[in-house]
């Protein structure tokens, strides 16, 4: 089954349609090459080179390409919005309950996005201990925790914010970024 590329209508403060018109390309661009390597993996396992060098370096390609689509459908869903956090949502009581504060959660979910090098912040719920931890995943595939639920995802690649931002410019994007989550579709993400 190929998958189709979603569309998103996104007004964001801080993030120009032009930088938006270049994400929504490049996320197009992991949907086509997610679609086009499952086509030729399904066709080399038919033909019995399941268990050759070719085939077994287009699934570890996959894995980038599959999370390429996937984290920026996440990314892409969980903006739209710029109301705070309600004090009294049980994600943001959850946030305070792991972190101390709100406030340091958000510290620390910046930092996290302000590391050097490519990738994503994303704050996971523990799928045992429900708590909410934030991590680094380096390009799409290296560094998720196994059976953790992604709750807010927030791209650090250069390609997410240089077309507004300078590429030293990351702390700014971020800003942007935070002033538009959407608070009640990560709130539905935890529950």
């Amino acid at each position: 089954m190929a998958y189709a590329a979603r569309d998103w209508s996104l007004d964001l403060k801080g993030l120009s349609k032009a930088q938006l018109d270049v994400h929504f390309a490049l996320y197009q661009g992991y949907v086509t090459n997610t679609n086009r390597l499952n086509e030729t993996i399904a066709a080399m396992i038919k033909d019995g080179k399941g268990n050759t060098p070719d085939c077994a370096e287009m699934k570890r390609r996959l894995g980038f390409e599959y999370n390429g689509m996937v984290l920026h459908e996440y990314y892409f869903d969980n903006l739209g919005a710029t109301a705070p956090l309600n004090k009294d949502a049980a994600l943001h009581k959850k946030i305070s309950e792991g972190y101390g504060s709100y406030e340091t959660w958000e510290a620390d979910f910046k930092n996290t996005g302000l590391m050097r090098g490519i990738g994503w912040a994303i704050m996971y719920q523990d799928p045992g201990t429900k708590a909410l931890t934030d991590h680094w995943v380096s390009d799409h595939e290296v560094g998720h925790i196994a059976g953790f639920k992604p709750i807010l995802v927030m791209d650090v690649w250069e390609h997410a914010y240089t077309v507004d931002f300078k590429a030293t410019e990351r702390a700014k994007y971020i800003e942007a970024f935070m002033g538009n989550v959407n608070w009640d579709m990560v709130a539905k993400r935890f529950a």
